[in-house]
């Protein structure tokens, strides 16, 4: 009879969480709404916002009528450098995410972890060595650096038994060691110093349509593999015994995760350098909405790491009148006291 009793209670208590989730559900659906909202607002700041200020009707007319006299200030330098910031925001977003969750570690960040100086430090052998000097070129560099970097940085902190602050120390090393190597690169020629100058401390302002279109496939390709790494990252947040009871295979899912952001860290500083801190702050900003569940944690990443990006380029454009400064630099000045505070709270919010 108590075996009745507390199966009907148990039972009860499941009817009784289902519209909770429901209502999680639908305010979680209705808060991506939002946020994808606020990104159109913000594709529009970051296309009117300029040397010369244009008005939503003027971003408009420039976008569809060729006739307008904004047309080539919209499609010749805001656009491009507007769907640049997009798409790299997503990658470092994305990224970002994924890392904390593979790592379980709440410090991960592709800068961090030297995974953007891999891709600057293989961009620099490429241009000092081989002349390259386009993106075409650099991307391919930018990824086998990732790649390398991504890998050792994960051995060189303990691999399965790696820690936070093991992890954070062995990026540390990694970031001196391959910043120092890029910075005697550039010094040896001073064409390099040139062409890298605005691209080392991370820039938009270069961006062009090429660009866009050459960056789009790594892009697109990672976000893909990121996404699909949801459930399984879900599943290794429980412990490697429980995900391989659920089916899931540790292994193979770093893997995976380890192809996802090297395609997205590669193609992000390939086209616009490195840029930090973007990665480390979104996942955190974003938890409390969605909770750990990675389901909603990546799409949110992805429509709002773009939101802070361009607003950082936005700023960086208005500070500094009539010239402007970098995104890197004002990502890292934004990024720099959050990374305190993540470093300094008690608690950290669970990956």
């Amino acid at each position: 009879m108590s075996t009745l009793t507390s199966s009907a209670a148990a039972a009860a208590a499941r009817t009784d969480r289902r519209p909770a989730r429901a209502r999680k559900a639908v305010l979680r659906s209705a808060g991506l709404l939002g946020a994808a909202a606020v990104l159109v607002a913000v594709l529009v700041l970051s296309i009117g916002v300029g040397a010369k200020p244009l008005s939503p009707g003027e971003v408009w007319a420039g976008l569809v009528d060729e006739g307008a006299a904004t047309y080539s200030i919209v499609h010749e330098m805001r656009l491009p450098r507007t769907l640049l910031g997009l798409l790299a925001g997503v990658a470092l977003g994305l990224a970002g995410a994924v890392m904390q969750a593979v790592t379980r570690n709440p410090l991960a960040d592709p800068g961090l972890l030297g995974i953007n100086a891999g891709a600057s430090a293989a961009v620099a052998t490429g241009t000092l060595v081989f002349g390259v000097t386009s993106f075409a070129g650099y991307v391919w560099f930018a990824l086998i650096g990732a790649a390398v970097v991504s890998a050792l940085a994960y051995a060189v902190g303990g691999g399965r038994s790696a820690t936070p602050a093991r992890l954070a120390l062995a990026g540390a090393a990694l970031n001196a060691t391959l910043y120092s190597y890029v910075s005697a690169a550039m010094l040896l020629d001073s064409g390099s110093l040139e062409r890298m100058r605005f691209w080392t401390v991370g820039s938009l302002a270069d961006a062009q349509h090429t660009t866009v279109l050459r960056v789009l496939p790594f892009i697109a390709a990672g976000v893909v593999v990121a996404l699909l790494l949801a459930p399984p990252l879900n599943a290794l947040a429980l412990g490697e015994d429980s995900a391989q009871a659920l089916g899931a295979r540790p292994a193979r899912i770093r893997t995976a995760a380890i192809v996802a952001v090297t395609l997205l860290c590669g193609a992000a500083t390939a086209a616009c350098g490195p840029i930090v801190f973007v990665g480390l702050m979104m996942p955190h900003l974003v938890r409390p909405f969605t909770g750990p569940d990675m389901r909603w944690l990546l799409p949110y990443c992805a429509l709002l790491a773009p939101v802070l990006l361009l607003v950082a380029d936005v700023l960086g454009r208005v500070l500094a009148r009539p010239g402007e400064l970098q995104v890197g630099i004002v990502t890292a000045v934004l990024g720099g006291p959050f990374f305190l505070y993540l470093v300094r709270r008690a608690r950290m919010a669970r990956v």
